[in-house]
């Protein structure tokens, strides 16, 4: 099944796109590293504590989340001006650089789509190209791919995810075709989790309570009542 069909059966009306918890109805948005700050009090270095505790917690989400036998779409969205061209695609290097078997790499397909943030100027001008492979746990480097997303805001911070237009960072989304769960990690600040299945993510709901963003723990503890 290609993405498309699967998204438009599996989650009808969803955009691949930030902000899946304000989509769909079965899901959890997270904080990560609660009570911890990026910087070092007082200077402009990285604090180390903060980011190996992004790092482990959205590390442990994804293993919870994701099993070995499991079918997975790997789904990133590149945000870019029309003019550039397809060639360009290389550039970007998350399949390169983190999926390890060239034999995998080889079913990576590509959509042009329309710009997801339809309220900016522009926007006839600029584009969304979608790259989508399917693959399983083991194909992907996802310790160190999750490592450079949550790095994405910080450049002496590596490792990191190249993005060559200088638009929005490009987007990554994990999809267990298996169990029907998507994990978006949007930055070093949080991630969030929707299902087909309330049930199925029950058990990170239970296990993983604290981590829940304060802001919307109200409405998730009642979806899960």
């Amino acid at each position: 099944m290609k993405l498309k069909e699967y998204i438009h059966t599996t989650f009808p009306g969803l955009v691949l796109k930030p902000s899946l918890y304000s989509q769909w109805d079965k899901g959890i948005h997270f904080e990560l590293a609660k009570g911890l700050y990026q910087l070092k009090e007082n200077t402009d270095e990285l604090n180390p504590d903060y980011f190996n505790t992004v790092y482990d917690q959205a590390i442990t989400l994804f293993n919870n989340l994701f099993s070995d036998d499991d079918q997975i779409f790997l789904v990133t969205n590149v945000y870019r001006y029309r003019e550039y061209n397809t060639r360009s695609r290389r550039k970007l290097k998350v399949y390169l650089h983190y999926i390890k078997s060239k034999d995998v790499r080889v079913r990576l397909t590509q959509e042009t789509l329309p710009y997801m943030f339809d309220d900016e100027e522009e926007v006839e001008v600029k584009c969304t190209s979608q790259f989508s492979l399917q693959c399983h746990k083991q194909d992907i480097r996802y310790t160190t791919l999750i490592k450079a997303i949550c790095n994405q805001d910080f450049p002496s911070a590596k490792p990191r995810i190249h993005n060559p237009y200088n638009l929005y960072e490009p987007d990554v989304f994990f999809i267990n075709a298996t169990r029907n769960v998507l994990f978006y990690i949007y930055d070093d600040r949080g991630c969030e989790v929707i299902a087909s299945d309330l049930e199925t993510i029950r058990p990170i709901y239970e296990k993983y309570t604290d981590w829940i963003d304060e802001y919307c723990r109200e409405e998730i503890d009642q979806r899960f009542k």
